[in-house]
């Protein structure tokens, strides 16, 4: 009949988790097969009488050694209380370190009270761990970079619009006001300084519609004023192409959500009428469910990517995404572009 260590000797060797045993001074008296493994060994025998300490446990993860004395996964032999950590290190036969979480318990044997210890190597565990700490940070820097980047959006807005109405209240108004006194002017001149004043008055007339168009191409007051809809009718108006819009949207969006789905629209329609070698172009506004959809569709060419220098399209979908919204570009060559945005309202 085996014996009571033979016994245990054969439960253990079906065993998975890495498994020891060690006599009342510490010795090994039995390592399973995944326990021998585990350690870079190849056979049971080159660890068997060995002290388990000096063998596996020798040294802390920082390079000092670690005294026996100050080991608790033997003492169990004195103590008789099982003991347990889930941050050590165990020392393989070539030296490398690697973490384990282990439970040591007594052990009665024929010559008195021992220890048997079970071990979990925690590289992969902690690999897993550091990787998912890695993507939360990863995640945490991203959240962090879109909030940034929505409140420069958010200042940016505020300038554009600021800037516009200073055009339009400052200099505008100005350039109006002499325009209207070089009308008078030109009245009071003799006939032969009215080829002057024709010339001045039509300048003056030129200031005021560039400073008009600035003050659009900044912030177009339609924007304000009328909203997303009209604005981009207005948009729509002023292009060489022939251009469809349909507005479907219940109620006015966020301000930062309407300049700068408008400046979108606006990047887009350039981009066809610069770039694709349309003959007409489409733009959809429509609310589902909670956002805004936006889709801006040419007939040209096709073949554009959002990398594309000088098409502004990766400026479109980082705006996009910084709205927390989603960004996709569909150009096909020779099908045509369609450019989509959902942003959350």
């Amino acid at each position: 009949m085996p014996s009571a260590e033979q016994l245990l000797a054969s439960i253990l060797e079906c065993v998975p988790q890495p498994v020891w045993v060690c006599d009342q001074s510490g010795r090994i008296l039995y390592a399973n097969p995944t326990a021998v493994r585990t350690v870079g060994y190849d056979d049971l025998a080159q660890l068997k009488g060995k002290s388990s300490h000096h063998t596996m446990h020798y040294k802390r993860v920082t390079g000092e050694p670690y005294p026996a004395e100050e080991c608790s996964m033997l003492s169990p032999r004195f103590t008789g209380s099982p003991a347990h950590s889930d941050d050590d290190w165990l020392i393989r036969r070539d030296g490398t370190m690697f973490p384990v979480s282990w439970w040591s318990a007594p052990l009665a044997l024929e010559d008195g009270r021992g220890v048997v210890v079970a071990f979990t190597d925690m590289t992969r565990h902690r690999a897993a761990e550091r990787a998912l700490r890695e993507h939360e940070a990863e995640r945490i820097r991203a959240e962090e970079a879109r909030a940034a980047q929505r409140r420069t959006m958010e200042t940016t807005v505020w300038i554009r619009r600021q800037t516009a109405r200073d055009l339009h209240d400052g200099v505008q108004q100005r350039l109006v006001a002499l325009l209207i006194h070089l009308h008078l002017l030109k009245e009071e001149l003799p006939e032969h300084l009215s080829g002057l004043a024709d010339d001045a008055v039509s300048e003056a007339e030129a200031a005021i519609e560039d400073v008009r168009a600035v003050a659009a191409g900044i912030h177009p007051a339609i924007l304000s004023s009328r909203g997303l809809a009209a604005a981009v009718e207005s948009l729509a108006a002023r292009s060489p192409l022939p251009v469809s819009v349909r507005c479907s949207i219940p109620a006015r969006p966020a301000e930062i959500v309407e300049a700068n789905v408008y400046f979108l629209v606006s990047e887009a329609l350039t981009n066809a009428i610069k770039h694709s070698a349309a003959t007409e172009v489409t733009i959809d506004l429509a609310v589902q469910d909670g956002t805004l959809v936006v889709e801006v569709a040419d007939d040209g060419v096709g073949g554009a990517a959002v990398g594309d220098t000088g098409t502004g399209l990766l400026g479109l979908a980082d705006r996009v995404l910084a709205l927390d919204g989603k960004f996709r570009l569909e150009s096909p060559p020779g099908r045509g572009t369609v450019v989509h945005a959902e942003v959350p309202l």
